[in-house]
């Protein structure tokens, strides 16, 4: 039996690249970072950075709820953007995905994302 199980939904962007988009070790889930793509046309989201960032989450809850997780599962998020300016907005939509329970977190500013989206949200969640 393997040590881990990699996890791949049609409900959340296919890789574009040589990744999974989640691995689950013991109970430990570990997402790929999402960027705002929309699943079924693998467009991007480009009308702002709350639509990206909603989108970035529901296909960061697609994976979850494909492995059997949810947000109240999640013990760390990890946020990218390209644009320390855009960090309240992304707060806001980021507040209306965990409402209770709020993982660990950090928010770091870098240089320039995946298709030159301004943001990239990972997680890591984990089950008794």
């Amino acid at each position: 039996m393997s040590k881990k199980q990699l996890l791949n939904t049609t409900n959340a962007p296919a890789a574009i690249g040589p990744y999974n988009q989640a691995v689950k070790a013991g109970n430990t889930l570990y997402v790929s970072g999402q960027v705002p793509f929309i699943p079924e046309t693998m467009e991007l989201v480009t009308s702002g950075v709350a639509d990206e960032t909603h989108q970035v989450l529901k296909n960061v809850e697609a994976i979850l709820t494909h492995a059997g997780y949810s947000f109240a599962d999640v013990v760390k998020a990890t946020i990218f953007i390209s644009d320390m300016n855009d960090f309240a907005t992304i707060n806001e939509v980021y507040a209306q995905y965990f409402t209770e329970e709020q993982p660990a977190r950090e928010c770091v500013a870098v240089k320039t994302l995946p298709r030159n989206v301004n943001v990239e949200i990972s997680v890591i969640a984990w089950k008794a």
